[in-house]
């Protein structure tokens, strides 16, 4: 089952990596869920044996550490939650196996500070509710299977009513359709046949065009707030401490959340509405030490930043496998930072970054690659800066797979993000005080990228064709333009950039020098008081990167 699910969505992941709700290119949901399924298959396909347990145990290690992008690491912790439903058990009969399921369902939501309806998360609910109502009902294996993945076809012609993305993009949610050709996949094998990729097709993902998704648009258009606007941090002292039952019972009352530990001493970090909440649950297990409560929507002063150059290692070098030397000291802090670029590996080392994996949009590292580059760091504590709000899942399960040293990751969603976090770290100074300046900086920096749309697409009142110049900003689609110039700047107006100190700059591999000279003039014709930097990104499919400060 677990082969032929990888079979199958092997032969579907183009399709289920145009439904990306943006039309700009970097739709990787079916190229992420692929790899990941493939990793928990190569995994399972490894036991000796016909251990039901054994070969869900080991396709839940396999998905682990091969999981990428969000929609990978939730179909990982979907097999982690069936592989603990399944413990122990030499065969499951149709209600084990549905109950197992459920369990899946029920590790994902959990592995989600803020779960969004109308995603796989809830496909894979009704599939497994489905299952187990059948399974209920004396229903055989195949039987129970078949209705789970009928009803989990409903579910997912439903999605684009529960997120008005997907009704304006006219597609149905990519995460529940990949998930739902593995399941196919499990299925053809009880049926007898090879791969079974039964889902939508093309002309059934449309969704007709409705006033309704006009009066929603605004509902999903991304924006940066505080929510949460209180860090809040500190020690808790006692015996027979429970660190993931902690960490459970705090993981949907606020974000950013971290709980590291022994069974005496553990530490706490979370972003909340309410600290006093907090500390009332905490001082239940122990005494509490060291409280410090920030409130970051405090205005701090603006950093200047200044970007050293310097010559660094080529990225063939800098991806190959290094061993420290032997005597090479333990030092207390280091950094890993995903890059899509060399230019922009370039920056990242020049200012300190001990190890880059490349990846970013359309290529998302895996777990296991970012886990490789923490182990060659040097440090006690590592600090992973994921650039990518696709990789900030797969990087959270690092710390899963690195036991011999603490890691942390600092949730940014772009390289201007990653800069800014970098250079609020302290060498001398406290973890918990590193951590907090790093998160806090993400909110000082607003990003932008400019690249290009791969198909026709409506957009709130943007209607784009396929070839047009795209400008977004934190994610969001703002400009549309059939000229480079025109949409950079466009893109650079509503980042607001006259207001700040900083305009930095990443131009693409296939951006022209004579673009960015034409740029920077403009910016210094219009405001010559904000300091202007560009740096050759060499990144692929973006044109420009833009960080604003």
């Amino acid at each position: 089952m677990m082969v032929a699910g990888a079979q199958a969505l092997e032969l579907k992941k183009q399709e289920v990596d145009a439904l990306n709700v943006f039309p700009v290119p970097d739709g990787d949901t079916g190229t992420n869920m692929f790899l990941t399924i493939q990793s928990a298959a190569k995994d399972a396909d490894k036991v000796i044996g016909t251990s039901i347990s054994d070969v869900a145990t080991a396709a839940s290690m396999g998905s682990l550490m091969g999981a990428r992008g969000n929609s990978g690491v939730i179909l990982s912790q979907l097999l982690r939650g069936i592989s603990k439903g399944l413990e122990g058990l030499v065969s499951a009969n149709p209600f084990q196996l549905a109950q197992a399921l459920q369990a899946g369902v029920d590790t994902a939501y959990k592995a989600v500070m803020r779960p969004v309806e109308g995603t796989i998360l809830t496909v894979s609910r009704e599939t497994a509710r489905a299952a187990l109502n059948k399974a209920k009902a004396g229903g055989s294996l195949l039987e129970t299977l078949q209705e789970a993945h009928k009803k989990g076809l409903e579910c997912l012609a439903k999605t684009p009513e529960m997120l008005p993305a997907l009704r304006q993009a006219g597609v149905v949610d990519a995460g529940g359709q990949g998930f739902l050709i593995i399941f196919g996949g499990w299925i053809g094998v009880l049926t007898g046949e090879t791969i079974r990729v039964e889902g939508f097709h093309q002309e059934q993902r449309v969704i007709p065009e409705s006033s309704e998704s006009k009066e929603s648009k605004q509902d999903f258009i991304q924006v940066e707030n505080l929510e949460f606007p209180y860090c809040t941090e500190f020690l808790v002292k006692g015996t027979d401490l429970h660190v993931e039952q902690i960490r459970q019972d705090l993981y949907n009352r606020g974000d950013c959340l971290l709980v590291v530990g022994t069974s005496e001493v553990v530490k706490i970090h979370v972003h909340v509405k309410n600290p006093g909440k907090i500390l009332d649950y905490a001082i239940q297990w122990g005494s509490l030490h060291e409280v410090q409560i920030h409130n970051m929507l405090e205005q701090n002063e603006a950093m200047a930043h200044a970007l050293k150059s310097k010559s660094a290692e080529s990225m063939e070098a800098l991806n190959a496998e290094k061993t420290p030397e032997i005597d090479q000291p333990i030092k207390e802090y280091g950094v890993v930072a995903v890059a899509m670029g060399q230019g922009i590996a370039d920056v990242f080392l020049s200012l300190g970054v001990d190890e880059v994996v490349f990846g970013g949009q359309t290529m998302n590292p895996s777990t296991e690659d970012l886990a490789s580059a923490v182990r060659k760091v040097p440090a006690r504590q590592v600090f992973i800066l994921p650039n990518n709000g696709n990789i900030i899942l797969a990087a959270r399960q690092v710390k899963d797979v690195v036991s011999d040293q603490n890691v942390h990751v600092i949730p940014s969603k772009s390289i201007p993000q990653g800069i800014s976090a970098l250079l609020n770290l302290n060498p001398e100074g406290e973890a918990g005080d590193n951590l907090l300046n790093m998160e806090r900086s993400l909110g000082k920096v607003r990003s932008g990228e400019v690249t290009y749309a791969v198909r026709d697409s409506q957009f709130g009142d943007l209607a784009i064709a396929a070839g047009d110049i795209l400008g977004l900003v934190e994610d969001t689609i703002v400009e549309t333009g059939q000229t480079l110039l025109e949409v950079a700047k466009a893109t650079l107006e509503k980042m607001d950039w006259k207001d700040h100190d900083l305009v930095t700059i990443f131009y693409g591999e296939e951006t022209e020098l004579q673009e960015v000279e034409r740029l920077k003039t403009w910016l210094q014709e219009e405001n010559s008081n904000v300091e202007v930097e560009a740096h050759p990104g060499k990144q692929p499919l973006y044109y420009y990167i833009f960080g604003v400060e």
